[in-house]
């Protein structure tokens, strides 16, 4: 394994760094903590990385101060705790000398190594080394960090494009537009467009639609594949499928398991119920879909309401199911709801007494900024539009909100001057 490891360093030393679209997240970077960034696959995560190791060459970081190592390397199938050890062995023997400097040490996908936080630990304590780690699991949040990076970690999650990274990219607009006059409102509506049909991932921005669709489908294989079946041990692949269809048919509405459950009962395919849960939560894991409770104080109503279940990217529903005019309100709600995760909100769904409901009600995980948001496709649909507004009125009365706001595609107003209407492509722009 030492020849493997000599190898991988010797081959990032020497290749030329590819040119990273920039990216709005930073690094923490403080002392005695690792940086770590989770994502679902192809989101950024490594090319996020690149942008840092850019950034320290560029402040007159010398390249071989800096060491990065993909686990998911062919070469690193072998791999295993033991074998951490080596990397200091390998790395310093080359460069003794920075032995007494500060490194810089990149590890992309470690989850695949079991135990690794360990070594992590072991790194922080006693060498003089700032650690960035990615992964595409959520647990690198939870139980796998807890056992030995309790208070010794700082997270960066990793999206598909926001809607301004995408204008960037696209070498739209370089900056947030400041004004909105007709020209700057007619490239953003095509862009958003775009954006809605595209997604954010970055890897599939230039391609032609069939090729897009054919990399997106990829996406989903991969995930299921490497995150669910080989990492959990999935057997009943079928019934995995057959969630996940469902789950992006019908993204944005309330999943149950029970109901679902039934689905697969009637149609002769076997599953339980633990089954079920166990792989929506790898789902979820794997940052595929998200979930979003229902706005209680009571546990009881929270454990018992099914959630809401978004899918993380627009580009991914469009590859995976089929679109007409009736589920393009999906797709709307998708983009306020990610771009609210986006943002570091925790987001809840309202169902109020009168039996209404509100999308969603944002609580921002810092600040403590609270908003009630309603999507709503466009305003002409006057019967769908009236149930959306008296949803979203209910649950500001209810909850004591002054103020609301519906985001639709291309609709502007106010509303008894409490309720602010605004188009998607202005909405996905605001500070």
């Amino acid at each position: 394994m030492k020849n493997v490891i000599s190898q991988l360093i010797d081959d990032f030393h020497e290749r030329k760094l590819p040119d990273p679209a920039p990216r709005d997240k930073q690094f923490a970077e403080v002392e005695g903590k690792a940086d770590v960034v989770i994502g679902m696959r192809r989101s950024g995560k490594t090319w996020f990385c690149y942008q840092k190791i850019i950034e320290l060459m560029a402040s007159g970081i010398k390249k071989e101060a800096i060491l990065y190592l993909n686990f998911e390397d062919d070469r690193l199938l072998a791999f295993k705790v033991s074998n951490f050890q080596e990397i200091l062995d390998v790395y310093f023997a080359k460069y003794p000398e920075h032995r007494k400097a500060r490194c810089y040490f990149f590890f992309d996908e470690i989850q695949r190594i079991d135990s690794w936080e360990m070594f992590i630990r072991r790194l922080l304590d006693t060498e003089n080394v700032q650690v960035f780690i990615t992964g595409s699991s959520s647990k690198l949040l939870s139980s796998e960090i807890a056992t030995s990076l309790r208070g010794r970690s700082l997270t960066t999650e990793i999206f598909p494009f926001s809607f301004m990274e995408y204008l960037k990219f696209h070498e739209l607009f370089p900056d947030r537009p400041k004004t909105f006059g007709a020209n700057t409102v007619s490239q953003l509506r095509k862009a958003v467009k775009d954006y809605l049909e595209r997604g954010g991932f970055p890897e599939i921005q230039k391609l032609d639609r069939d090729l897009r669709i054919e990399v997106l489908q990829g996406y989903i294989d991969s995930v299921l594949l490497k995150d669910i079946i080989e990492r959990h041990k999935v057997s009943n692949i079928q019934v995995l499928k057959y969630l996940v269809r469902h789950i992006m048919n019908s993204s944005g509405g309330r999943f149950s398991v029970n109901k679902f459950f039934n689905t697969m009962k009637s149609i002769s395919i076997k599953c339980t119920k633990n089954s079920l849960y166990e792989y929506l939560d790898h789902l979820t894991d794997a940052f595929l879909f998200y979930k979003v409770p229902i706005h209680s104080r009571s546990e009881r109503s929270r454990l018992i309401n099914p959630p809401k279940i978004y899918t993380i990217d627009t580009g991914i529903l469009n590859a995976m199911t089929f679109r007409n005019s009736y589920n393009y309100g999906q797709l709307l709600e998708t983009m306020v709801f990610m771009h609210l995760r986006r943002r570091g909100y925790d987001v809840e769904y309202v169902h109020t007494k009168d039996g209404r409901e509100a999308d969603f009600l944002a609580r921002h995980g810092i600040s403590g900024e609270t908003q009630l948001i309603q999507a709503c496709w466009e305003m002409s649909d006057k019967k769908t539009f009236e149930r959306e507004l008296q949803g979203l009125t209910s649950a500001m009365d209810e909850h004591s909100f002054s103020t609301g706001t519906i985001v639709t595609w291309d609709d502007e107003t106010t509303i008894e001057n409490r309720i602010n209407v605004i188009p998607i492509w202005k909405w996905l722009l605001q500070k």
